[in-house]
């Protein structure tokens, strides 16, 4: 994997950072929804949900695509597998001072 920067692990992990947010990934955990689908399920406006889905896209967590007048979204197995490995190459740091340290 290659390095990511600050600001690229910003922009991914501030996706994680939001109740709406987390629950859209759960929703689409089990496969790719509809906007209108994320809409009845998650009771919030239009406006909400796209700004929602503006930030996971652009985290590079969440993809979408168009089918006529509708936006359908997934998970990113790219995506998400850039946030697992960087969550491991934290735990390996962490665990590797430790053992050194303790």
């Amino acid at each position: 994997m290659d390095k990511i920067s600050a600001p690229q692990n910003a922009t991914m992990f501030k996706a994680f950072c939001d109740e709406n947010r987390l629950n859209i990934l759960e929703l689409l955990h089990s496969g790719e929804k509809c906007a209108c689908q994320l809409l009845e399920e998650l009771k919030i406006t239009q406006p909400t949900l796209s700004h929602h889905m503006k930030i996971l896209c652009e985290s590079g967590i969440v993809s979408s695509r168009k089918e006529g007048k509708w936006t359908y979204y997934m998970l990113s197995r790219d995506g998400c597998m850039e946030a697992k490995a960087f969550i491991e190459i934290l735990m390996d740091a962490d665990y590797e001072s430790c053992k050194e340290n303790c």
